[in-house]
């Protein structure tokens, strides 16, 4: 037989991996490697959009609040105050738990931007995603609620949108009346549908005499939920520290039970008798700050004791995210 004569094929012209542009995972990769997409430069990206980053909210002021907003708490609103400044036509760009509909965002019809915490996200990197939703919000039609998508993997975090400066302060509502501008006015179908959401939120307030503890109202007893920002390891020696020598509760009938791990940071968690209210707990809640702090400050080798309820405390933590 006779043998095939190999067959030439012009070389394609290579792009530079900056200049690829995101394309179906089974189409030709733009690059000219002549392998699909998702097998050349998709790769790469797909990697970067699942690799999970494990402290999103670093870097951006109030991360403990962030936090909070994300797992813990229903109904709230924060405004936010963007880096380059608002742009033409958008009013303001108001951080929400979540929206109707569960949309990511909202333009409204005045043109503000409501920007919802509390979704579902395609990738890792929560901030990547909101950034995302937050660029997409910014350029949609007054009126228009925005759809969550794959950000790109090179897009822009919160922490490059945002201004680095400046508090970052959670009003805290009792239901979710901020969806709409005028809720008394709001149709039969928008009423109702914020009477059920009301009815689901559990009663939250926000303490003023220490950051990020959200005390809340359940039917059986009252919790407090602290995010702090200390490294974990070193919070846990701290609170077995005080647990041991029996100093770690915020009065008499409250409990310290445990922490939530969220997002890279640990929210320890008291049981409080059903009759104590958030103001009720706003002076010990300082009282525990001052002793958590000389206990971070201690370095000595945790004792026997310490260590047993160090343990303790690390059995009864719950990973959110």
């Amino acid at each position: 037989m006779a043998k095939k004569r190999p067959q030439t094929k012009a070389k394609r012209p290579q792009a530079t991996a900056g200049e690829i542009p995101v394309v179906g995972a089974r189409e030709p990769c733009p690059c000219g490697s002549g392998r699909r997409y998702k097998a050349c430069h998709g790769r790469a990206a797909a990697q970067a959009t699942t690799a999970l980053v494990h402290r999103p909210f670093e870097g951006l002021p109030g991360e403990c609040d962030w936090v909070a907003l994300r797992e813990l708490v229903p109904a709230a609103t924060v405004e936010l105050t963007l880096r380059d400044g608002l742009p033409e036509g958008v009013p303001s760009v108001t951080l929400a738990t979540v929206l109707p509909m569960a949309w990511p965002a909202l333009r409204r019809d005045d043109g503000s931007v409501l920007l919802g915490l509390q979704n579902d996200t395609a990738s890792g990197d929560i901030s990547r995603d909101l950034a995302d939703t937050l660029q997409q919000a910014l350029e949609a039609a007054p009126g228009t609620p925005v759809q969550g998508r794959r950000a790109p993997a090179e897009g822009p975090r919160l922490q490059d949108l945002l201004a680095p400066e400046g508090a970052f302060e959670p009003v805290v509502h009792t239901g979710f009346e901020f969806w709409v501008p005028d809720p008394e006015n709001a149709t039969p179908e928008v009423t109702a549908s914020l009477e059920r959401a009301n009815a689901a939120a559990i009663p939250t307030v926000r303490l003023q005499s220490v950051d990020a503890a959200y005390w809340c109202e359940t039917p059986d007893k009252n919790h407090l939920r602290w995010v702090m920002p200390h490294e974990e390891e070193r919070l846990l020696d701290a609170l077995a520290r005080l647990h041991a020598a029996g100093r770690s509760s915020l009065g008499e009938g409250t409990r310290l039970v445990g922490s939530f791990r969220a997002h890279g940071l640990t929210v320890p968690v008291w049981d409080l008798p059903s009759e104590i209210t958030a103001q009720d707990i706003e002076k010990p809640a300082a009282e525990f700050g001052e002793r958590l702090a000389e206990a971070l400050a201690a370095d000595a080798p945790l004792t026997h004791d310490e260590r047993r309820a160090r343990g303790g405390l690390t059995n009864r933590q719950v990973t959110l995210s």
